[in-house]
């Protein structure tokens, strides 16, 4: 496994893009070698910032992309409640498509510098919005198959399935993992390159908002609840995360030995973050879906995706428990 620290790529405020290659622009679009997937790197992000070019030339807002991928991951959910192959094959581009948008939008907010809050609500509003739309349509294309043996309890049984992967496994799944990516690139970025937010701080903005920008609000409030929900479940990194933050309050102020050895121990939990977030998924019901075995994929959330959540969580608690224990 290689050691060095690499060069971090870091996120420019306002870049000026007319003058950058290609290359240039798509790695100025990412977030760091470290957290991005393979699949990503060579196929999505690639896609997706031949689509941002088109949009920016047209003028159009990365919030104006992330809606129309919520319509197309909504789409794409409708299709695969269809058994036949030319209505799932639609749902396959549909939903490839959604992802395309998405990882538009953040490429296009990165690369320009347009970082709203609304985009931010909308970005985390869009997936689960496709989500509940695919896991709607496997639930009723689940009880579809079965009711003629099962009557009523083919939809019951499909709701407890559906209900079990999506709620009970895939959101703390998926929120876990993209708190992980986050705590890695704090270390490797540090503060400007993560989205390393705690409940404190955002529920404190969240009181101090005024009753009148209500949007604002429910945001935060939703959004300190989120990272109350992943810090409840790292308690051996907010021990050793205080520990930091009382001697480093300042992220690049940390010892470059301790962002390089923590980063060596993380490194390896990153190809489970990647696993537990979109393109496996996606991938998963792809292939579900094609084949009219739906109920594979639930159960594989439930099943295999548990066993990848549980030795990630394990093992970056005992990371962090022995990181907390040594004296910097």
């Amino acid at each position: 496994m290689e050691t060095q620290h690499p060069s971090p790529i870091t996120r420019h405020p306002s870049p000026i893009t007319h003058h950058l290659t290609f290359r240039k622009m798509l790695r100025l679009s990412f977030k760091s070698d470290d957290t991005e997937e393979w699949l990503d790197k060579y196929f999505t992000r690639p896609i997706g910032l031949v689509f941002a070019i088109g949009w920016m030339k047209l003028g159009v807002h990365p919030n104006v992309v992330t809606i129309l991928s919520i319509f197309l991951g909504v789409g794409a959910g409708y299709m695969f409640y269809f058994t036949d192959l030319t209505h799932n094959l639609l749902g396959v581009l549909l939903l490839m498509l959604a992802n395309f948008c998405d990882s538009t939008d953040g490429q296009m907010a990165r690369i320009t510098g347009k970082k709203t809050l609304i985009g931010r609500m909308l970005d985390g509003f869009s997936g689960d919005v496709w989500f509940f739309a695919v896991y709607l349509a496997l639930l009723l294309r689940m009880g579809r198959m079965w009711e003629p043996a099962l009557g009523l309890w083919a939809y019951l049984a499909s709701f407890a399935l559906c209900f079990t992967a999506s709620i009970v496994c895939h959101s703390p799944q998926s929120s876990l993992a993209d708190y992980y990516r986050q705590i890695h690139l704090y270390f490797l970025l540090g503060r400007e390159g993560s989205e390393l937010d705690s409940y404190s701080s955002q529920r404190r903005i969240y009181e101090q908002l005024p009753k009148s920008r209500w949007l604002d609000r429910i945001f935060y409030y939703n959004y300190a609840n989120y990272c109350h929900s992943q810090e409840q479940r790292t308690p051996c990194f907010q021990r050793f995360f205080r520990q930091v933050k009382e001697r480093w309050p300042n992220a690049e102020d940390m010892p470059q030995q301790l962002r390089d050895d923590f980063r060596r121990g993380s490194l390896p939990l990153m190809k489970y973050t990647n696993l537990l977030t979109f393109n496996s998924r996606a991938i998963l019901i792809y292939i579900t879906c094609l084949l009219n075995v739906p109920y594979v994929y639930p159960l594989v959330e439930i099943t295999i995706y548990s066993l990848l959540y549980w030795h990630m969580h394990r093992t970056h608690e005992r990371l962090c428990q022995s990181f907390s224990s040594k004296c910097w």
